[in-house]
C-alpha cells in the first residue's frame, strides 16, 4: 500500500536531535556522533516505521544504533516510536539515530572506519515480480558486497522475510558474497529465539498463516571469499570463451 505524503514530516524530523540531517558528510566519523562512541555500532537497513529499532535500541543501551530508510514519510513514524519507547523507559535518546538515504547507494555514506558490528534487514521489498528487478533486493550480492566495506570481519547480518523466493535466493546470495550462513530457519516461530523482536509486519504475516524465514550470516575475511560475478561481466566472459573456442575450430 502506497503511503501518503506527510507535509509535516520534514520539519518535525529536522527538529529531532537524533535525526541525521546531512547523512552524506559523516562517512568515517559515525562513531563520534554518539554519546558513547566506543560502543558497538549496529545498523537496521530499511527501518520503516521503527517498530523494530525502537524496541531494540531502547533495550540495549550498550550498543549504538542507526536506522536507515529511503523516505521521510516512514521515518517520521520511526521517530515517534523511538520517542515513545524511550519516554516509557525513562531514558534519554542517546544511542540511536535515524536517517533517510538510498540504501542501494550506501557506499561512501559509511566507510571501513565506521566499523559496523551487526546489520539487521527485516522484511525488505522482495522485488520478486521478475528477474530483472532482483538487483534492487537488499540481499542481492551487489548490495551484500557493499556492506562488506563497513561491516567488520566476523560481523553478522540478521535477515528476516516472509517471502519464499527472496529467502531461497538469499541462501545463495550470502555465500557468493563472502558470508557464511551460521544459522537459518524456514519457520522462525516454531522454535522462536529469545532475541527475536516481533514487528507489526511480522505479526500481520503470522496472522495470515505465512511462515517467517530467517538467517544469520557472518562476514568472512578477505576478498577471496567473494565468488559472485556481475551477470553482465559473466555474460561477456562466456561470449569471449565461446569466441575463443570457435576460433580454435577454424
Amino acid at each position: 500500500m502506497r503511503m501518503r505524503f506527510k507535509p509535516y514530516a520534514h520539519d518535525e524530523l529536522m527538529a529531532a536531535d537524533f535525526h541525521v540531517h546531512e547523512p552524506l558528510i559523516w562517512g568515517g566519523k559515525w562513531h563520534a556522533q554518539y554519546a558513547r562512541p566506543e560502543q558497538p555500532f549496529v545498523l537496521e537497513l530499511g527501518c520503516g516505521k521503527g517498530g523494530f529499532i525502537s524496541q531494540l535500541a531502547c533495550a540495549h543501551p550498550e550498543n549504538n544504533y542507526l536506522g536507515i530508510d529511503i523516505t521521510d514519510k516512514v521515518l517520521i513514524l520511526a521517530k515517534r516510536k523511538i520517542e515513545a519507547a524511550y519516554t516509557e523507559a525513562g531514558r534519554p535518546i542517546d544511542n540511536v539515530k535515524i536517517m533517510s538515504t538510498d540504501i542501494e547507494r550506501i557506499k561512501g555514506v559509511l566507510t571501513a572506519e565506521d566499523t559496523v558490528s551487526r546489520i539487521y534487514i527485516n522484511f525488505c521489498n522482495p522485488w520478486s515480480k521478475n528477474a530483472s528487478s532482483n538487483k534492487h533486493r537488499l540481499t542481492y550480492p551487489r548490495q551484500l558486497i557493499q556492506y562488506r566495506e563497513f561491516l567488520k570481519d566476523g560481523g553478522e547480518i540478521y535477515f528476516k522475510t516472509d517471502d519464499d523466493d527472496l529467502f531461497r535466493d538469499s541462501l545463495e546470495y550470502f555465500p557468493a558474497s563472502g558470508y557464511e550462513i551460521t544459522w537459518k530457519t524456514f519457520d522462525l516461530h516454531e522454535n522462536e529465539p529469545e532475541w527475536n523482536i516481533r514487528t507489526e509486519h511480522e505479526g500481520m504475516f503470522t496472522e495470515m498463516g505465512i511462515r517467517i524465514k530467517a538467517l544469520i550470516a557472518k562476514k568472512l575475511s578477505g576478498d577471496a571469499a567473494v565468488t559472485w560475478i556481475e551477470p553482465k561481466v559473466l555474460k561477456k566472459m562466456k561470449a569471449a570463451e565461446e569466441a575463443a573456442a570457435a576460433a580454435k575450430e577454424e
